[in-house]
C-alpha cells in the first residue's frame, strides 16, 4: 500500500520525492523536509499531469511519478465540472475531496473502496421482509441492528459477497457506502440510478463516476448545498458525516483544507 507523504512531513521518504521531484525538473535541496518548496513541485507535477491539484503525494501522484497512468482516477477537470454544477468555488470540492476521499476512490486490488455497514444492511432486509433477527443471531458481523463488525480493506469485500449470498445483490450494495466519498448505496434511487447494479456498476468504473454521485447527494439536499457554498464547515460536517463529525474533527480538517486548496490556486 502506498505511503501519502505530505507538507511538514520528514525523512527518508521525503528525500527520495524530492530526488525523484528533481529529476522531473525541480531544484529542491534534497533535506528531508517537505516545506513550501516541495509541495510546490508537486503541484507543478500535478498540473502537468491533470491531477487534482492538492501538494499531496497520494497514490496518483506516485503513479504520475512513476510515468503511469491509469484512466479509473479522478482529475482537476473533473473537480472543476463538480464545482460548476454545485455553484461552489473550486476550493471547496477539494476541501471535501481532500478530507473525504482518503487518497483513492480504488483498493490496491483495483475494485472499489467500500464500507458495509450491517446496521443498514438490518434495515434493508428487514423493508424486504426477511427474518433479520433471525439472520442476525447467525450472521452478527454482517446484519444487526447495532453499528459494528468492520473489516476494512479489501476484507469489506469478503463481507459485501457473503452478505449478498444471504441477502440479494441489491441489499448488499444498499448496505455499502462506496467510493472516494463514501455514498451509501441505499441512495441509489434518490441519485436517479436505474437501480442498485447501476449504482455499483457506475462506482466500479471510475472515481469520476464517484464525484457524481457525490454532486447528486449534496444537490439533492439543500441544506448541505446551502452549507458547503457559505463554507460553513461544522454544519456541512455535521450533516455529511453526522453528529459524530466532532469527534474526528471533520470541520476544523475541512477549513484547513480549503484554505491550503486556496493557497494552491494562487
Amino acid at each position: 500500500m502506498a505511503v501519502t507523504i505530505k507538507k511538514g512531513d520528514h525523512g527518508s521518504a521525503v528525500a527520495e520525492l524530492q530526488r525523484t521531484l528533481n529529476s522531473h525538473g525541480a531544484k529542491l535541496d534534497v533535506d528531508g523536509w517537505f516545506g513550501d518548496a516541495t509541495e510546490a513541485a508537486v503541484a507543478t507535477v500535478q498540473r502537468r499531469a491533470g491531477l487534482v491539484v492538492d501538494g499531496i503525494v497520494g497514490v496518483k501522484t506516485q503513479e504520475a511519478l512513476r510515468g503511469q497512468q491509469d484512466t479509473r482516477r479522478m482529475c482537476e477537470a473533473d473537480l472543476v465540472a463538480a464545482a460548476d454544477r454545485l455553484g461552489v468555488p473550486l476550493a471547496c470540492v477539494k476541501a471535501v475531496n481532500a478530507v473525504e476521499s482518503r487518497g483513492s476512490g480504488f483498493l490496491d486490488d483495483g475494485r472499489p473502496a467500500i464500507l458495509l455497514e450491517r446496521h443498514i444492511a438490518y434495515r434493508q432486509g428487514k423493508e424486504a421482509g426477511m427474518p433479520v433477527d433471525v439472520m442476525a443471531s447467525r450472521y452478527s458481523n454482517l446484519i444487526n441492528p447495532k453499528r459494528g463488525g468492520y473489516a476494512g480493506g479489501s476484507a469489506e469485500w469478503a463481507r459485501f459477497d457473503n452478505l449478498r449470498s444471504i441477502t440479494s445483490q441489491q441489499i448488499a450494495v444498499e448496505a455499502c457506502s462506496w467510493g472516494m466519498f463514501q455514498v451509501m448505496g441505499y441512495h441509489w434511487a434518490a441519485l436517479g440510478y436505474a437501480d442498485a447494479e447501476d449504482f455499483q456498476r457506475a462506482m466500479m468504473a471510475s472515481e469520476a463516476n464517484q464525484l457524481d454521485a457525490f454532486v447528486r447527494y449534496v444537490l439533492l439536499d439543500p441544506a448541505l448545498s446551502k452549507a458547503l457554498k457559505a463554507k460553513k464547515w461544522a454544519e456541512f460536517a455535521r450533516l455529511y458525516n453526522g453528529p459524530a463529525y466532532k469527534e474526528n474533527l471533520y470541520d476544523a480538517k475541512l477549513a484547513a483544507a480549503y484554505a491550503a486548496a486556496e493557497r494552491l490556486a494562487a
